[in-house]
């Protein structure tokens, strides 16, 4: 991680032209089960073996065998709706989500299904509108903060991304959220946080990313993407650079979650140190009687 590429993120900031993609470590951070945790409890209830329950890599077609099932995923986003919610205080102590809240991206996009990030512009005070479906997209007004839930909320069973039919939906890069990823990212600088690039749906969606640009004819002209990354991977930072994302790696021997606190704490300096007059970059403290 170098000066020039904090500084570039924080003039993107600093220019509302910066959008931010959340992943499922910073949910994590909070203590939200991991993937691991929901293929177990499908394994479990379907009476599946142990061999195919520890396949990370097929959690959508087991969740799709639930579907056929059960009839529905509804029995199940139940229970992850009661098993991936964290008390208020939780996130009122979470150093990401205030940082996060702090930067005041105009766009956060985000492939979790739980509500915390909601909850944190909550507890700070800032308004926001959640974006779900095509509807939220029509709807959406301007001047605030978009969270836009890709691949689905808790609220609406019918938009959770979760099954392997609604992963195999999503290839084809044309639903309402798809178009509209595709208008933002084409102007605008994208900083992806909490993901693994082992998720095969991410990959893609950074593919498709630099593959319109490079059949536009302007590739050169494409505005800078990052990615934050807790260790180096050379194969990863090579692969990810021909698509055009740039790397950024936490300090050596930092845990994820720290590492990424740290990168955002220096985000949130350079953005404050540099604003310009009427910046719309706050500076959010935690609630009374909490620690950051």
């Amino acid at each position: 991680m170098n000066d020039d590429s904090i500084d570039s993120l924080a003039n993107a900031i600093r220019h509302r032209s910066a959008i931010l993609f959340v992943g499922a470590g910073v949910s994590m951070s909070v203590g939200l089960p991991s993937w691991e945790k929901l293929i177990e409890r499908m394994a479990k209830e379907l009476g599946v073996d142990d061999e195919f329950s520890r396949r990370r890599d097929r959690f959508q077609t087991l969740a799709e065998y639930y579907r056929i099932k059960h009839g529905s995923i509804g029995p199940l986003r139940s229970w992850m709706d009661r098993n991936w919610s964290v008390p208020n205080e939780r996130i009122e102590k979470s150093e990401l989500h205030r940082l996060i809240v702090t930067l005041d991206f105009p766009v956060i996009y985000t492939t979790n299904y739980d509500r915390n990030l909601e909850l944190a512009f909550e507890i700070y005070g800032q308004e926001y509108v959640k974006v779900a479906n095509a509807r939220d997209v029509a709807q959406a007004r301007p001047g605030v903060t978009h969270i836009v839930k890709f691949h689905g909320d808790f609220d609406e069973d019918s938009s959770l991304v979760l099954t392997e039919t609604d992963y195999l939906d999503r290839l084809s890069f044309n639903s309402p959220l798809d178009v509209r990823f595709r208008s933002d990212a084409l102007g605008s600088t994208i900083l992806f946080i909490g993901y693994s690039l082992s998720d095969p749906n991410i990959r893609l969606l950074l593919h498709r990313l630099w593959q319109t640009w490079h059949r536009s004819g302007y590739e050169k002209d494409r505005p800078p993407s990052f990615i934050f990354m807790a260790s180096r991977n050379p194969v990863e930072e090579a692969v990810l650079g021909r698509w055009g994302i740039s790397v950024l790696v936490g300090a050596a021997g930092d845990d994820p979650e720290a590492g990424l606190a740290d990168f955002l704490r220096r985000l949130v300096e350079a953005v404050g140190d540099n604003a310009r007059s009427g910046s719309s970059v706050l500076k959010c403290t935690p609630p009374s009687g909490t620690t950051a």
